[in-house]
């Protein structure tokens, strides 16, 4: 891979007006000068299209059109993608700073797999706090089996080992995409930064038991449906020790 790899950062959105325009100039701001910004639009019509527009010139590809779910819209972002490298950040997320992504370059080192640490913000954009997952020191396919301990939006995939989301699943595609890319990964790099803000909420916090079904059912693929068992009983021990030391637990 080059010295100076091509990040492409996928957004997809639909009429999230309140939030889109942080994601945009979280990616059109950034120092480094090696970046494909796409942006997939589900034919939103809450003025969600006129802040876009606004930042036309700094978006390489950007596409309005009807889905089948946030999941098809992401495979037509990776389709689109030419980038050495793949980040998935949906509306009201944002890259942890304007120097996050030349950092990265510099980490790279031919990685197949970049990752690093997430904040939680609110709709005001006030930090919250970490996720209750930490990082793995090293990172692989049966990292997950603990939990997703790697926000979505803090994962930089190498496009060539990056396969098309599941639309089968509805609601934890994500997760099996991951685990997919890191079973064909030879090397998997911690930053040992801030790479994200995350914005706590999402179509999994609301529907949060449809979500914990899905992530159950990954999880007993990859990793067998005893050893899943025993994994999710360490889960929801770790929860509850979280949450009698820390409150209410963030993912």
């Amino acid at each position: 891979m080059a010295a100076h790899p091509k990040f492409s950062i996928i957004t997809v959105v639909y009429n999230n007006v309140r939030d889109i325009e942080h994601t945009i100039t979280s990616v059109v701001n950034q120092t480094y000068d090696n970046i494909e910004y796409i942006v997939i639009d589900g034919e939103s019509s809450d003025g969600t299209l006129a802040v876009i527009h606004k930042y036309q010139d700094k978006i390489a590809v950007s596409l309005s059109e009807k889905d089948k779910g946030i999941y098809d819209a992401m495979n037509k972002g990776l389709a689109l993608a030419t980038g050495d490298y793949v980040l998935f950040l949906n509306s009201g997320d944002e890259i942890y700073d304007l120097n996050s992504i030349e950092n990265l370059a510099k980490l790279s080192n031919d990685a197949d797999i970049l990752y690093g640490e997430t904040i939680l913000i609110d709709e005001d954009r006030n930090i919250i706090g970490e996720r209750r997952h930490k990082v793995p020191a090293n990172f692989d396919w049966k990292s997950f089996r603990y939990g997703m301990n790697i926000c979505h939006q803090a994962i930089y995939i190498k496009r060539s080992i990056a396969e098309p989301y599941d639309v089968n699943y509805k609601l934890c595609a994500d997760i099996d995409w991951v685990i997919r890319c890191a079973k064909k990964a030879n090397k998997s790099v911690n930053t040992h930064q801030y790479v994200a803000r995350y914005l706590v909420g999402g179509m999994s916090k609301q529907k949060h038991k449809e979500s914990l079904k899905e992530r159950f059912a990954i999880f007993k693929h990859y990793y067998g449906a005893i050893p899943n068992l025993f994994n999710h009983g360490i889960i929801a021990l770790k929860a509850i020790w979280h949450r009698i030391n820390y409150g209410k637990p963030q993912d």
